[in-house]
């Protein structure tokens, strides 16, 4: 699976084209005794007489007859098809992958200690099929690799899928699938890309989720709640998004141990909480951080300062304060970084190559408390916040320092007693001014 730079942003970006949050509407559903033919709905037509069914012999074995069975009886449950995707899946001839007109979305491999060809991968992507479940479907083809099906109108919970050994790719995004978080996922081991954004699942996520070996993981646009695991760290994963749910809590210490494989994480617009841990230096191969919109709170650590491949940095709209560190600033000079928002903060001072950043459109550094800068915060609100007690030291620990000549690789947690990682966050003060630059509205 090859991935770009900035992948997470930009599949959050196209999403969010596609679907406009997670509320886009439903096709309506059919009427009792209609089918669907090319997305309208029409009387169903005479059924075909038992001669003319087909039986196993007709196919090239019986894997792929019992796979005939499956469409067949799933073709049954579509309510929406406008793109007449289902008028392909008809006649014996399952693995004809060289006719793009035959069961469209089906593609036939070779199962491992096998020499029988069956349905090994299903691609429903854009399809825009309805239907108000996939339980009896996808866990109907025991042989199924890679099952994807961006921008439907699946309905329903995920089943089953304890029984696909071979499954490696799964991607229900944009449907309107709901309920927990599909813990049959889980014993998956060989499961590397599992992509659950924008449909409507809630509640927590389970620990075991980070014990799996995926490469990409997206959860962003539901409503997930609750903290975010603490054995996030366990997790070999190098694309990772949170973005827009209802997390709560501190950003876990252990994303350290995720410093070998990290590429990009996405922990916006949720309700975290909490210091900024200076463990997210250990990232040495992060190319987007991404925190924005959240209830962190501290200075941001010396230790960011060795993130010499982030590229985008964004810890925008959350409640950080004290000054810009300079090795940060440092970092578009001697690293890779080219945006770095911290807009709508409580920062009070920049250091001296920060101000450089700020002409070159790499530094935003609006809405916050430096003296001398255009669009800062009225006095009051930044009297306000500075008066209230700051309970995240500033933690001079640099990793990249500590070890020079070398890229540290080991997550150390000298600090992790000398302060709480989550102290209380006091409420916002309530007159209207605060609340307009919160919306960008100030005047």
């Amino acid at each position: 699976m090859t991935m770009t730079t900035s992948f997470l942003i930009a599949i959050l970006i196209l999403s969010v084209s596609t679907v406009q949050g997670a509320d886009y509407d439903f096709p309506p559903a059919p009427s009792p005794g209609s089918t669907v033919q090319g997305g309208h709905y029409n009387d169903f037509p005479p059924g075909p007489s038992p001669s003319a069914q087909p039986n196993p012999k007709d196919f090239q074995n019986m894997k792929q007859f019992l796979a005939y069975l499956v469409i067949q009886r799933f073709k049954r449950t579509i309510t929406y098809d406008p793109l007449n995707i289902t008028g392909t899946w008809v006649g014996t001839s399952i693995c004809d992958n060289d006719d793009i007109n035959t069961y469209r979305g089906f593609f036939c491999d070779t199962p491992p200690n096998t020499t029988d060809l069956t349905v090994a991968s299903i691609d429903f992507n854009g399809f825009h099929l309805g239907a108000p479940t996939l339980d009896g479907f996808i866990n109907g083809f025991p042989d199924l690799a890679l099952f994807h099906a961006n921008s439907n109108n699946f309905g329903g919970t995920v089943p089953n899928l304890l029984g696909l050994q071979y499954l490696y790719e799964l991607d229900f995004s944009n449907n309107k699938l709901s309920g927990l978080f599909p813990t049959n996922v889980v014993p998956l081991s060989g499961l590397a890309f599992l992509d659950l954004r924008f449909n409507f699942f809630q509640g927590p996520v389970p620990p075991p989720i980070f014990l799996i070996g995926y490469e990409a993981l997206f959860l962003n646009n539901n409503f997930f709640n609750s903290s975010i695991p603490a054995n996030l760290g366990s997790s070999p994963v190098e694309y990772l998004t949170f973005a827009n749910n209802r997390f709560t809590g501190p950003i876990p210490v252990s994303i350290c141990n995720t410093s070998s494989t990290l590429l990009e994480v996405l922990f916006l617009n949720n309700k975290l909480s909490g210091c900024l841990p200076y463990e997210i230096g250990y990232l040495r191969d992060i190319t987007v951080f991404d925190a924005g919109l959240n209830k962190l709170t501290g200075h941001i650590p010396l230790s960011f300062g060795c993130l010499s491949n982030v590229q985008e940095l964004n810890l925008a709209q959350n409640y950080l304060y004290g000054e810009v560190p300079e090795v940060v600033c440092q970092l578009a000079r001697t690293g890779n970084l080219v945006n770095l928002s911290l807009s709508d903060n409580f920062f009070t001072a920049l250091g001296a190559n920060c101000w450089d950043l700020i002409h070159n459109n790499v530094l935003d550094v609006r809405w916050n408390c430096i003296p001398g800068l255009p669009h800062q915060r009225p006095l009051k609100e930044c009297a306000w916040f500075l008066s209230l007690p700051k309970l995240c030291p500033l933690v001079p620990y640099m990793p990249c320092e500590a070890n020079p000549g070398r890229q540290n690789t080991t997550c150390y947690n000298d600090w992790a007693s000398h302060f709480d990682h989550n102290p209380p966050m006091p409420p916002l003060p309530p007159h209207a001014s605060f609340n307009q630059l919160r919306k960008g509205k100030a005047n």
